[in-house]
């Protein structure tokens, strides 16, 4: 009897640590060494390489790196083109966000209602968020280039100079662009959401006389609050990475750096002119700011 209770004491300790189905770390396994090569490793090496005059070489070459501590960050924080990228990742926020959540929103409940070519509608909205990059910036460029269809419709009223080499108007092109790209995948996640909605509150509504627009305030709005969540976070991680869309559209940042933004100069300062560290700064002080936002949203849209 002794000895049973002795050898059951390592398999109960076993099972408080790990639990009823310690196979299931195995199973996860795989992805978390995914998560740790791809995502913590080059993370924790950016942290390592911002505080370094760090600069890329051939291989097997020995080369010194001067450590510079906050250096990099200094001159980050007083580098005029970062601002103008902080500046754009706020012109793309307050543009995007409110036009990603309200469209994705409406559009998602009309399509869970009965309405004619609902199928049709759920597919056309989702082609552009499948279509590459390159081929839907051909698109815009078409549209809004110098010589493109929205400058000939409005003709005289056209702005001068054109929508994608003006500096106003550059990054409220690109906060479109990209909102029109991604709300296929945003409606998709609030018809999901609209699926866990009873319909015995819809019902109840209607009972107490409300009409369709008072039940989408009283009862819909308040029912997609966790994906409203998620969807706000995920512009707002997605807004503050942009690099595409000035790549492409815009010609590199133009006109004169007015659509660079951070993940742009990090390319730049990286890659086209060899200062990793510099452009690792940039990173971490972007993965701060992120971090900080998506705290915020969170704690505004988790209170009771």
């Amino acid at each position: 009897m002794a000895a049973a209770v002795r050898a059951r004491a390592p398999r109960n300790r076993l099972r408080s640590l790990f639990g009823e189905h310690p196979i299931g770390y195995l199973f996860a396994a795989p992805f978390v060494l995914f998560l740790i090569g791809i995502y913590a490793y080059p993370f924790f090496y950016a942290i390592y390489m911002s505080f370094f005059d760090y600069f890329f070489s051939a291989p097997g070459a020995e080369v010194v790196r001067p450590f510079v501590g906050l250096g990099n960050y200094a001159r980050v924080l007083q580098d005029p083109l970062f601002h103008i990228a902080i500046r754009n990742v706020v012109i793309f926020l307050v543009i995007n966000v409110p036009l990603t959540v309200g469209l994705s929103m409406v559009l998602a409940t009309a399509l869970n209602s009965a309405i004619r070519f609902r199928t049709f509608f759920r597919a056309a909205y989702y082609v552009p968020y499948i279509t590459a990059s390159v081929a839907a910036v051909g698109i815009w460029l078409w549209l809004f280039s110098g010589f493109g269809l929205v400058d000939k419709l409005l003709g005289p009223l056209a702005p001068n100079p054109s929508f994608l080499i003006n500096a106003l108007l550059a990054m409220p092109i690109i906060a479109l662009y990209v909102t029109w790209k991604g709300l296929g995948f945003y409606i998709l996640v609030y018809l999901a959401a609209l699926q866990t909605i009873p319909k015995e509150l819809y019902e109840a509504s209607k009972v107490d006389g409300a009409s369709p627009i008072q039940s989408f305030f009283a009862v819909t709005v308040p029912g997609l609050r966790p994906a409203t969540l998620l969807v706000i976070v995920t512009a707002v991680i997605t807004g503050a990475n942009f690099f595409t869309e000035p790549y492409l559209l815009t010609g590199g940042g133009g006109p004169e750096n007015q659509s660079v933004s951070p993940v742009f100069l990090i390319y730049r300062f990286g890659i086209e002119q060899n200062h990793p560290g510099y452009a690792a700064a940039i990173g971490i002080l972007l993965a701060i700011g992120v971090l900080l936002i998506s705290g915020i949203n969170r704690f505004v849209l988790e209170r009771p």
